[in-house]
């Protein structure tokens, strides 16, 4: 039964953190608390077992996605598809996403995704040293996005420049400048809708194109959608990569035997990649609010409450991955893991990630025989985890 009583603060999510400390205290939440609450951000709960976020986040009756779908919400009032619409709602919008999303368009993109990532990695190593999250993994991100929505390429700096900013604001969690760098992304967004509606491309391979041919039952999709759809693409493609590329890095700095191994033999990237999906899903977790009072683990979450999914507690969750902290190739579940969600809101681009993710390791790797730390971390907050700031030193092959 439920009492007044307001529920304990479990943990602290403004707490100062360090590279390793938000697996340690994951790891306490797991044992002892895997149901915490925090009054942070006008309260909230947070799921730390790998069990109990995959039956949530695939519970689309008692966990939505339409009322807030990150902590800290700074959506400025807005429910953008497809993660701001629960199912049935949503399916069109993924539909047309997936279509442009299939292996075989993944796949032709390949060659001019490494040829960005070739050409911006030269420039780092030319200088010796620079920042991997800041430099490298805003911009390489913002020409996936290029050639995935078919942008002119004059768009990339202008992405890299506002992801720079906007992740900056949203840490601060400075609204003002949220709405301004997001103002931005919506021009983006409307100019390539506005663009594909005089001159339609096609559907398999142009994700505002798509958009606009899918049918709902209600007709096609309002204009005002799919710019939203498309603005909520280019935030979550823009945001992910810099904590992740940055972890990557440290866990190679760290480990040089994994350098070098990766460097001889390239063909075991592929489960690198995954290895490090896992040890450093960039996202503590997408949120969902409760339609009913849920009760897990002896403890009740009311109904309206919103719930984070710590993806990257579950992702250490000893109870599925033996030696969770430890890097291995061998794992015969690694594909369980959960960096990319599951159920209806399952990352709908994990293909092209997952690419840009090998290209990225294959070309820094093979242009270098080393690398070092070449100053302090500086961490990411709320909702993104990992460092926000790596600066490395290259040494050159």
């Amino acid at each position: 039964m439920m009492t007044d009583t307001p529920p304990q603060d479990d943990f602290d999510p403004h707490v100062e953190e360090t590279f390793d400390s938000p697996h340690v205290e994951y790891r306490r939440m797991r044992a002892e608390c895997p149901v915490a609450h925090s009054s942070a951000h006008g309260g909230f709960w947070a799921l730390t077992r790998y069990d109990d976020i995959g039956a949530a986040v695939t519970d689309n009756d008692r966990f939505i996605t339409s009322k807030i779908n990150v902590i800290p919400n700074m959506s400025l009032g807005k429910r953008r598809p497809p993660l701001g619409k629960d199912p049935p709602e949503h399916t069109p919008f993924r539909r047309a996403l997936d279509r442009t999303l299939r292996h075989s368009r993944i796949t032709s993109m390949e060659p001019a995704l490494r040829a960005h990532a070739a050409r911006e990695l030269e420039r780092m190593i030319a200088a010796g040293e620079g920042d991997i999250s800041s430099d490298f993994a805003t911009i390489y991100p913002a020409w996936v996005e290029v050639e995935w929505l078919n942008l002119d390429p004059s768009n990339a700096p202008l992405l890299a420049e506002v992801a720079r900013l906007y992740n900056i604001a949203w840490r601060n969690e400075n609204l003002d400048a949220v709405a301004q760098t997001s103002a931005k992304l919506y021009d983006v967004a409307t100019g390539v809708v506005e663009d594909r509606k005089r001159n339609p491309r096609p559907v398999e391979s142009d994700p505002a194109s798509a958009l606009l041919a899918e049918e709902t039952p209600d007709g096609p999709i309002p204009d005002a959608y799919i710019i939203d759809t498309i603005r909520q693409v280019l935030v979550v493609g823009l945001m992910a990569p810099p904590p992740l590329f940055g972890a990557i890095c440290v866990h190679l700095v760290r480990h040089p035997d994994l350098q070098d191994e990766l460097r001889a033999n390239p063909d075991r990237i592929p489960a690198a990649v995954e290895e490090f999906l896992r040890l450093y899903s960039p996202y503590r977790g997408f949120a969902r609010t409760t339609t009913c009072d849920v009760e897990m683990h002896g403890r009740v979450i009311p109904k309206d409450d919103p719930v984070t999914m710590v993806y990257a507690s579950a992702n250490r969750d000893e109870r599925v991955f033996d030696d969770p902290d430890t890097f291995r190739f061998d794992r015969e579940n690694i594909r369980q893991h959960l960096a990319f969600g599951r159920g209806a809101h399952q990352c709908a681009g994990a293909g092209l990630v997952r690419l840009e993710m090998r290209i990225f390791l294959e070309e820094l790797l093979s242009r270098t025989r080393g690398l070092e730390l070449a100053g302090e971390l500086e961490m990411t907050r709320l909702p993104e985890l990992g460092p926000t700031s790596t600066p490395l030193r290259f040494i050159p092959a």
